[in-house]
């Protein structure tokens, strides 16, 4: 089962920068990295919104959405920077540049997400070999935009 999960987390990845390119084609036809990040917010919406159909997710109770913290409420604006960024990225540095700094920046992030235990991630220590596998993936990202 974990093969599967790095599988879908492989094939996710490789859906970014060509998400980039397709919403950096479509800020061609809409004119504005913002107005491509709602056009594509918007059918994303769209899709959830089939499949939770179709699959019967069950709604939640209005109230039990709200006992929430506060903070779960930015995921989605993460997600529209993450979206209207790399458009606007993109055609700067290039899908290979762009994603090894992403990735380089996901990694950093994850380590101290790990390691705290923030917002829900189960403690996973930053030992000297997760660190030094983090500070390779960032000496890839120089070793790419420079060669």
């Amino acid at each position: 089962m974990r093969l599967f999960f790095i599988a879908m987390s492989f094939i996710f990845g490789a859906l970014a920068p060509t998400q980039a390119g397709v919403n950096l084609k479509l800020r061609g036809f809409v004119g504005d990295p913002v107005l491509a990040a709602i056009v594509s917010f918007a059918v994303g919406t769209m899709s959830l919104l089939v499949y939770a159909y179709f699959t019967k997710v069950p709604l939640p109770e209005g109230s039990a959405v709200l006992k929430g913290p506060w903070w779960m409420w930015t995921g989605g604006f993460m997600g529209a920077f993450f979206v209207a960024a790399a458009v606007v990225v993109a055609p700067v540095l290039g899908a290979g540049i762009m994603m090894c700094w992403m990735v380089a920046g996901q990694m950093a992030a994850s380590l101290v997400l790990d390691h705290y235990g923030i917002i829900g991630y189960a403690v996973r220590e930053a030992t000297p070999g997760r660190i030094l596998g983090a500070l390779l993936v960032i000496v890839g990202a120089v070793l790419i935009e420079k060669f």
